[in-house]
C-alpha cells in the first residue's frame, strides 16, 4: 500500500524522487508543486465530461466514463514513469488526495513501483504554503529608484553565499510598465507564491533572506497579505544613485526592443506621465532618442518610488549613495556597508 506523506514530508521526499501531478492540463498550468510532472489521467475535456456525468447520472456513471478514457492509456503511463522514477520510486498527487491518485497508485504499485500520495493533494499542499507565507521570515529589503541594478546585485550577492529570493524573477517581470519585455510568461499569483516558498524552504532562518522592494503586484502577480506585509515591515538598504548612472542602464535595456511595444508600456502609464510628458517621450521614441524617453518616464517612477518610501518608517531605511552602475562595484559597497552595520551591533 502506497505511503501517505503530509505535504512538509512529500516536498522532503520530493528532494529525491519525481512528483506526478496527476490533475488536469488546466489545473497544472494554473499552479503546481514547482518541480513537478504533469501525468494528467484526463485531459481537460474528459475531465469535464465526467463531472458532468457525476452530477446528471450518478458516481458510478462517471466511474465508468472515466474507465472509458483512461482504459487505452494505461500501459503507457505505467512505461512513462518507469522510465522516470528513481529507485523504483514516485510521488503522486491529485487536487484533493481522492480517487485520481490512489487509482494512479494502485496501478503504479501493480507494476512493481514504489509509491508516496500526498495526503489531501494539491489542496492541502496550497494550504501549506500560504501557512509558511504567514509565518515570520527574516527579509531583508535592497531598494532603490528604477535602474539602479537592484536585480542584478542580488543575483551577485546569491553568488557569494547570501540568501536571496529574486522576486522579479520568479514573477517574470521587472515590476514596470515595460517590465514584461523579453520575458517569458508570467506565472499566477498563486503559482508565484509556490516558486517563493519552493526557495524559502531550502532557506535558514537564522540569517537573514534578501529580496527586492516591490510594490504589491509585479506585472499580473499579485502578492498575498500576509506576504506583502512582511516584505513592506522589513529594514531597508536604500541605494540612492542619481539619474545621471542609471539612465544609460535603462536605455541599454529597453532600447532593443521594437519602438510598437516601447509605445503600448509607454500607454499604460501615459494618464500618471501625464499627457505633456507622455507627448514628448512618444516624439523622443520615434526620434529615436532612448534617452529622453528613459529620462521622462524616470521622473514618474522616481516619484512613484519615493512616494513608497515615505510609507514605511525612517528608522527601517538606511540610506547608501553610490555613484556606479557597475554591479560587482555595487555589491562590494553593499558587502562593506552589511560589515559595517554587523559590527556596529
Amino acid at each position: 500500500m502506497a505511503e501517505k506523506l503530509h505535504p512538509e514530508a512529500f516536498l522532503d521526499a520530493a528532494r529525491s524522487y519525481p512528483v506526478l501531478d496527476v490533475r488536469s492540463p488546466g489545473e497544472f498550468t494554473r499552479a503546481h508543486i514547482p518541480g513537478a510532472i504533469s501525468l494528467p489521467i484526463f485531459d481537460d475535456v474528459e475531465r469535464a465530461a465526467v463531472g458532468t456525468y457525476y452530477k446528471q447520472r450518478g458516481k458510478d456513471q462517471a466511474i465508468e466514463l472515466g474507465l472509458e478514457f483512461v482504459g487505452p492509456k494505461l500501459a503507457g503511463w505505467v512505461k512513462q514513469v518507469k522510465k522516470l522514477a528513481v529507485d523504483g520510486t514516485v510521488l503522486v498527487h491529485c487536487w484533493r488526495g481522492g480517487m485520481r491518485s490512489s487509482s494512479m497508485a494502485w496501478l503504479f504499485e501493480t507494476a512493481g513501483l514504489n509509491v508516496k500520495l500526498l495526503v489531501g493533494g494539491y489542496k492541502a499542499y496550497r494550504n501549506y504554503v500560504l501557512e509558511i507565507l504567514e509565518k515570520p521570515i527574516p527579509i531583508r529589503v535592497l531598494g532603490g529608484k528604477t535602474g539602479s541594478g537592484k536585480t542584478e546585485i542580488l543575483l551577485e550577492m546569491k553568488k557569494r553565499g547570501y540568501q536571496v529570493v529574486d522576486l522579479e524573477g520568479l514573477a517574470h517581470h521587472r515590476g514596470s510598465a515595460f517590465g514584461h519585455l523579453g520575458l517569458t510568461p508570467q506565472p499566477t499569483s498563486e503559482h508565484f507564491e509556490n516558486l517563493v516558498v519552493h526557495d524559502l524552504r531550502g532557506m535558514d532562518y537564522g540569517k537573514e533572506i534578501w529580496m527586492e522592494d516591490e510594490s504589491r503586484h509585479i506585472g499580473k502577480v499579485f502578492m498575498s497579505a500576509p506576504f506583502y506585509e512582511q516584505l513592506r515591515a522589513a529594514p531597508v538598504l536604500f541605494l540612492d544613485i542619481e539619474a545621471e548612472y542609471r539612465l544609460p542602464h535603462l536605455v541599454e535595456v529597453y532600447a532593443k526592443y521594437p519602438k510598437e511595444m516601447l509605445a503600448q508600456a509607454l500607454e499604460k502609464i501615459k494618464k500618471r506621465m501625464g499627457g505633456q510628458h507622455f507627448q514628448e517621450a512618444v516624439l523622443a521614441l520615434e526620434n529615436n532618442d532612448f534617452s529622453l524617453v528613459a529620462d521622462l518616464t524616470l521622473h514618474y517612477y522616481d516619484k512613484a518610488y519615493l512616494h513608497g518610501l515615505e510609507q514605511r518608517t525612517d528608522a527601517s531605511i538606511q540610506r547608501m549613495e553610490l555613484q556606479t552602475l557597475d554591479t560587482k562595484t555595487q555589491t562590494d559597497a553593499v558587502i562593506r556597508q552589511l560589515s559595517i552595520n554587523f559590527m556596529e551591533k
